[in-house]
């Protein structure tokens, strides 16, 4: 019964896809409608969150009165009061007459708050006081005025994140939550990929009097591994653009598909930039990525050197000559000390059938050396990132415009980290 409900819903309000987490928002949409609850709607952007405020607002009694969406963050600071309460005639430059606002005018109705996070602290504080006892005052006004409005709020943003940096009210945040439903990200839903593909195709195909586009099998793997940071919206441009350029042949292999892909996308995070193309959008994140990346690198190359070190038939001291780079940073009382405990004849392992179990625990132990190693390694990330601003730094002859450009971040991060460390007398 409940999923032949939702396959009705899904055909009313023009949903594609049989995903799990996509069935489960639509019953709480469904099982909410009935009420006056406030609802929040979270899930990334270009995932569908709209859809769902329209679903509760015709599945609800109040499906014969107004409906208003509106975008927070699209509302200049200085008007969203007036957009939502109204204003009264000189409240401010520009006030020739009184008007009324959205929550006046739709009283009885509906009012889908988009983007809710950008909403500014003043006017959440207006915001709550609806929600609490249907009460509004119009800006320039004294009178106290009342409303019957739902809200029903959406964001694509961790509200208790800035609940945390002060950017958000605690109680309007769990009075806007009273019931929460997430809205999955296009990527964790599987197959609709390809579902939402073909419907895309076959709309674009009526729109332009074309024939629809179709993909290969390895097309087709290629779509459903793909992130889509854009979610719905990203994949419909998509085909939309497919649709329109692939004039000679309709049907689409992985490397036609890949062409119209931005970027290259896969599963692992895309997080450090040539600081040559765009050093100023490059994050402190990106440069930490950057560090351990290059640490993970050093250990490989420190395990062949060990495992090298053990299986030469030369001498330990040419094999360190071989691979000077990893011994760059030590000073030379360090190298020499790590040369005198180096034989200067090569040590051959006797691995024969009677020293089995000896060779067993001498490789344990050189792996649990290793494994040290990379822990110790793993909590010397300031040290590395510390060491990559001084060689910056010393590079440029200490000109922090273009040390900054070289480690791929901000002039203001690199001022910061230059005080952090204590680098100001560098």
């Amino acid at each position: 019964m409940v999923e032949s409900e939702i396959q009705s819903i899904k055909q009313r309000f023009g949903i594609i896809g049989n995903s799990s987490l996509l069935n489960h928002a639509i019953q709480v949409a469904m099982q909410v409608a009935p009420t006056d609850m406030s609802v929040l709607i979270t899930g990334e952007s270009g995932s569908g969150k709209e859809s769902f405020s329209k679903i509760i607002h015709y599945l609800s009694p109040r499906k014969h009165n107004q409906f208003i969406a509106i975008n927070c963050g699209s509302i200049p600071e200085g008007t969203i009061d007036s957009e939502l309460f109204g204003h009264e005639k000189g409240s401010f430059t520009g006030a020739h007459e009184a008007r009324k606002g959205y929550f006046e005018v739709t009283s009885g109705g509906t009012i889908f708050l988009d983007e809710i996070g950008e909403m500014p602290i003043g006017t959440q504080a207006r915001l709550l006081r609806v929600l609490e006892n249907g009460e509004f005052i119009k800006v320039g006004s004294s009178k106290v005025l009342k409303t019957d409005v739902r809200v029903v709020a959406a964001t694509n943003v961790n509200l208790m994140k800035s609940v945390d940096e002060g950017k958000f009210r605690e109680d309007l945040y769990y009075r806007l939550s009273t019931v929460p439903i997430y809205v999955p990200p296009l990527r964790d839903r599987g197959n609709d990929v390809e579902l939402l593909f073909r419907k895309f195709a076959t709309d674009f195909a009526e729109k332009y009097k074309v024939k629809p586009i179709a993909l290969t099998e390895d097309a087709k793997e290629t779509l459903l591994q793909y992130r889509f940071p854009g979610n719905i919206r990203q994949l419909k441009n998509l085909t939309e653009q497919i649709s329109v350029l692939s004039t000679d042949d309709k049907v689409i292999t992985k490397e036609t598909l890949l062409k119209y892909l931005p970027g290259n996308n896969n599963q692992l995070p895309a997080l450090y930039q040539d600081p040559e193309k765009n050093s100023q959008n490059i994050s402190e994140r990106d440069l930490l990525y950057k560090v351990l990346f290059d640490m993970k690198k050093d250990m490989n190359d420190l395990k062949k050197f060990v495992l090298e070190a053990l299986q030469t038939e030369g001498s330990a001291h040419q094999v360190i000559e071989d691979h000077s780079e990893l011994f760059e940073d030590l000073d030379d009382n360090s190298l020499n000390h790590q040369q005198s405990v180096i034989p200067d004849e090569p040590v051959l392992l006797n691995i024969n059938s009677d020293h089995h179990n000896q060779y067993d625990e001498d490789a344990s132990d050189i792996q649990d050396i290793t494994h040290e190693t990379e822990e110790d390694d793993s909590l010397s990330i300031e040290k590395k990132e510390k060491e990559l601003i001084i060689k910056a730094l010393m590079k440029n002859n200490n000109k922090r415009k273009y040390a900054a450009k070289d480690l791929g971040i901000s002039e203001r991060t690199l001022y910061r980290k230059i005080k952090q460390y204590e680098l100001e007398d560098l």
